[in-house]
């Protein structure tokens, strides 16, 4: 980054988000500390009114705003690509944010800038399958509760669809959560919250959870909790080592799955890792594969598949 686009940067990082210090500047821009010193001497002499403070760190001076930015043609494909991908996968209210701001943006662009913008953007293009369609109608709703809910810091109470039934044959659980924040995963939704059933930090996906409400009750949120670096412990303990047909080898590798550790070659034989948290959670999908997938450890699962195979043969 040249010395003018880094000064430009600064003021626009001052102006979003109010005092920041040299040495946050100089971390940012893998620069110097003395560096920043001499761009915000620089801005000081262009008439910018930057203010020191020693210890706190430097702001811009209350009231004043930088004149309206120009974009270059990258700059508007990444913002136009983004009102797109909101347009696709937010509730209705976004939607509509999305597309008046895409307006907005093409509105201000010159026509130079526009056109190298629209012929970028023709090269890229966001699509749904029907099955994604109905699921984003079907959460919609919820996700707009959900929106709201964590945004105004308030708990919410639902019944949850568990993904494997419970020894009694019970498929739903009521859960009371302080909800954290809202993750797209693999085009589906999940929300990120603190159970008080489970006493601690779950994930939830949207499209199992059911008669939702918001409480009154304010949320308990950890002052240093950040969504954006947290990282969920893998708790996938069960590794499972599976004999493929070197046929699905080209089919694994593109499709990929969150239980898929690797996929190896070895003399003519294929090899699948996985890790779960528990059978269940793999059962279905070996099993999809029928004879051209063989379960070689843990024993453990070997006779989990075999049980299920019984069974289902028991049923024809």
């Amino acid at each position: 980054m040249n010395k003018t686009d880094r000064m430009l940067a600064i003021m626009l990082m001052l102006q979003s988000r109010g005092t920041l210090r040299a040495e946050d500047l100089a971390s940012t821009f893998e620069t110097s500390i003395r560096t920043i010193y001499r761009d915000m001497q620089a801005l000081s002499e262009a008439g910018v009114p930057v203010v020191g403070a020693p210890g706190t760190g430097y702001s811009l001076m209350e009231g004043y705003f930088l004149p309206p930015v120009s974009f270059t043609a990258d700059e508007a494909v990444a913002l136009l690509i983004g009102t797109d991908f909101i347009i696709h996968n937010f509730e209705e209210n976004y939607r509509d944010s999305a597309e008046s701001s895409r307006m907005k943006i093409e509105a201000i662009l010159p026509e130079r800038v526009r056109t190298e913008a629209d012929r970028v953007r023709g090269t890229t293009r966001l699509l749904m399958d029907a099955e994604s369609w109905a699921r984003s109608s079907r959460e919609n709703p919820t996700l707009a509760l959900l929106r709201t809910a964590v945004i105004k810091g308030n708990k919410v109470r639902f019944n949850y669809v568990k993904a494997i039934t419970g020894p009694s044959g019970e498929r739903f659980s009521s859960r009371t959560v302080s909800p954290y924040g809202l993750v797209l995963l693999r085009g589906r939704w999940m929300l990120v919250a603190y159970c008080e059933l489970r006493q601690e930090i779950r994930h939830f996906r949207v499209s199992r959870m059911q008669d939702i409400s918001m409480l009154e009750e304010q949320a308990v949120r950890p002052a240093d909790f950040n969504l954006a670096v947290y990282s969920p412990p893998d708790d996938r303990e069960l590794r499972v080592r599976i004999e493929a047909d070197p046929e699905l080898a080209d089919q694994l590798r593109e499709k990929g799955s969150y239980y898929v550790e690797q996929v190896t070659e070895r003399e003519g034989r294929l090899i699948v890792d996985l890790r779960a948290r528990h059978v269940n959670e793999i059962l279905g999908w070996i099993l999809s594969f029928g004879s051209r997938m063989r379960v070689l450890e843990p024993e453990a699962v070997r006779m989990k598949i075999r049980d299920e195979l019984r069974q289902m043969a028991e049923s024809y």
